[in-house]
């Protein structure tokens, strides 16, 4: 029996009523045991949380650790362009040596900066060397191995697999890995989008996904090129397309959905997918700015991520919270989206994005104690009295001094407990630089 007890914090709950509380909240084996109250049973470790906001760990839900790797080697592009010359490329020359670094390094970014739980989709080979990295990293992930059976004919060929192997190769990982590090890593099912697989490849993977109930994670409508060439080939937009081949459920999560007019918003909301904002990915590859203030208010679950590091270039929720709220003010007006919307859309919305929400994403007694502590008594945080404002618009990752998963603290004093930072970065830039001269680049 192993118990923590948090004293003095100021505590966003996130729960239903988002209550904010200040008080104490005590862990014990791994879950919440009470919250601003503390227990008569002994807790062996107090940690001080004078001046601190205790919150969920942030959910994202569309990462792809494999790209950390490539962050400064794929700027300035297109998505199509940048996919073809860049990410193709250096996914296809990974090795288990490349994507073992690569994990490791977004794992000590992602904790450090306060995220918990991640969904992933890696590259076509080799997914279970970042399934078990990410396990040791101690992170909570659900995973898929990128599946591509009928990408264009540049594409390279270790990119390029059959498409029975492709659901072979998936169902196989999800076997072996799904429910694994003490039920923190599952496997889902990741076909890339829908220029890169044939139809009957998206209606296998539906088929599956509605047998076991397996998550689904795809891009969709992300940028306007894309969604040509999709309508182009089906005679359909990209989300009737998802409807048309049965990915449309509640276990979708559909990444971007940039361009998403009033029909197909109806279609997610009727289907109850899922749909993940990455607007710092949106920006920087001049994708546009997704209409997240309708999405919202017809009641579609919208979440927040940074997606991969090449085309953001970091994993910091910090700042997708930020943009989230202030290029909804441009689109609409200010407002349109409040603080307290984009810290449910973190870690709420995150949550139920990945079934997750009975467990994670709020700070209740029973859930599992993924939880982060921010420093609120910085210079840059002291004078605020909106604890959702400081979070959303001054907050950084340096204001993360804890960050604990399944109530194991994983960072302290903002520094990582298990992960050697320095070995980290080296191992990184080293294959990086390796994996660059196999790509040719």
């Amino acid at each position: 029996m192993t118990a923590i007890v948090f004293r003095h914090a100021t505590i966003l709950t996130m729960n239903d009523r988002m209550d904010v509380v200040s008080g104490s909240v005590v862990v014990r084996d791994g879950r919440i045991e009470s919250v601003g109250e503390e227990s008569s049973a002994p807790h062996p470790t107090v940690i001080d949380a004078t001046g601190a906001l205790l919150l969920p760990g942030f959910v994202q839900p569309h990462i792809h650790l494999c790209q950390t790797l490539f962050r400064g080697y794929a700027d300035d592009l297109r998505l199509l362009d940048w996919l073809r010359t860049r990410i193709w490329p250096l996914e296809a020359a990974h090795t288990p040596a490349s994507l073992r670094a690569a994990t490791r390094l977004a794992c000590h970014e992602l904790l450090t900066s306060g995220t918990t739980t991640v969904l992933t989709m890696e590259t076509v080979h080799e997914t279970e060397t970042v399934v078990e990295a990410a396990g040791e990293c101690g992170i909570r992930a659900t995973i898929g191995k990128c599946m591509m059976d009928a990408p264009p004919a540049d594409a390279p060929s270790r990119l390029r697999e059959p498409m029975q192997r492709s659901i072979d190769d998936a169902v196989a990982l999800q076997r072996q890995f799904d429910g694994t590090y003490d039920g923190r890593i599952r496997i889902a099912f990741a076909p890339r989008f829908a220029v890169s697989c044939s139809r009957e490849l998206l209606e296998g993977v539906a088929t599956l996904s509605a047998h076991d109930g397996t998550l689904v994670h795809t891009h969709a409508s992300e940028q306007r090129d894309e969604i040509e060439l999709v309508k182009h080939e089906t005679g359909l937009s990209n989300v009737e397309y998802l409807e048309a081949v049965g990915l449309a459920s509640p276990r979708l999560c559909a990444a971007h959905c940039v361009w998403v007019d009033e029909h197909e918003q109806e279609v997610l909301r009727a289907h109850d997918v899922k749909v993940t904002h990455c607007p710092g990915s949106n920006v920087k590859l001049g994708s546009g700015i997704a209409p997240i203030t309708e999405l919202l208010e017809k009641g579609v679950c919208v979440s927040i991520a940074s997606d991969g590091a090449a085309c953001n270039n970091h994993l910091d929720m910090f700042g997708e919270m930020g943009l989230t709220a202030t290029l909804q003010a441009v689109r609409q007006r200010p407002g349109a989206v409040t603080a307290r919307n984009v810290l449910w859309m973190a870690t709420r919305n995150g949550a139920r994005a990945v079934g997750l929400e009975h467990l994670i994403g709020s700070i209740e007694p029973g859930k599992r104690a993924d939880l982060i502590l921010v420093d609120a008594s910085t210079p840059r945080l002291a004078s605020c009295p909106d604890p959702f404002s400081a979070l959303v618009y001054a907050a950084r990752p340096d204001d993360v001094v804890l960050t604990m998963v399944d109530g194991q603290v994983l960072v302290r004093e903002g520094k990582a407990v298990y992960l050697d930072a320095r070995q980290i970065a080296a191992d990184a830039a080293a294959q990086a630089q390796a994996l660059a001269r196999r790509a040719g680049l």
